[in-house]
């Protein structure tokens, strides 16, 4: 009668083998997929501020592994200018410039002070209000994942292919990008 030998063993890799695929291998493919397209929207972006703030992204949600290429700044409306533009617009002294003070009283102390109104644009005073023609799209993310969509697919699959061998998965993921 033929014998075997190592069932427990073989057992508990089957049953590890999803959470290690999802956690060591699937993720960090996802994060190697995000990372070609991160550095194309670095390329793309008209803005060095905005492209040295792009950063890859993963995390675990409802059972599939997540990739996101973000820019992480304080200023998160610069990213969203540039991607989509700026409709024209009318720009205001700020309330929290105005620390309670009306438009009269502020351009009241900017005459005294030798000027001639209370926005300043270039070191220039331009009046309490101004027109802003609106700002171009310079979309920089959305053209980067449809110019690398096949080369981000070929670096998951790279990713994957050199941990996934027969003797089982090898390595470990990646970090996040700090």
């Amino acid at each position: 009668m033929a014998t075997s030998r190592g069932k427990a063993a073989v057992m508990r890799y089957m049953k590890d083998a999803p959470e290690a695929l999802r956690e060591r291998v699937l993720r960090g493919a996802a994060r190697a997929a995000g990372a070609v397209v991160a550095t194309k929207a670095k390329e793309l972006s008209i803005s060095s501020e905005v492209s040295d703030k792009i950063k890859v992204r993963t995390k675990r949600e409802d059972g599939k592994i997540i990739a996101r290429v973000q820019v992480l700044m304080g200023n998160y409306n610069l990213p969203l200018w540039l991607e989509y533009g700026t409709d024209p617009h009318f720009i205001s002294v700020s309330d929290s410039q105005r620390r309670g003070q009306g438009i009269r009283r502020i351009n009241s102390k900017v005459r005294e002070e030798g000027g001639n109104a209370s926005l300043v644009i270039g070191g220039n005073f331009v009046g309490e209000t101004v027109f802003h023609p609106g700002a171009r799209a310079h979309p920089f993310l959305r053209p980067a994942l449809d110019m690398e969509e096949a080369d981000a697919i070929r670096a998951a699959q790279a990713f994957i292919s050199a941990r996934v061998m027969p003797s089982g998965i090898t390595g470990s993921d990646q970090g996040d990008e700090p």
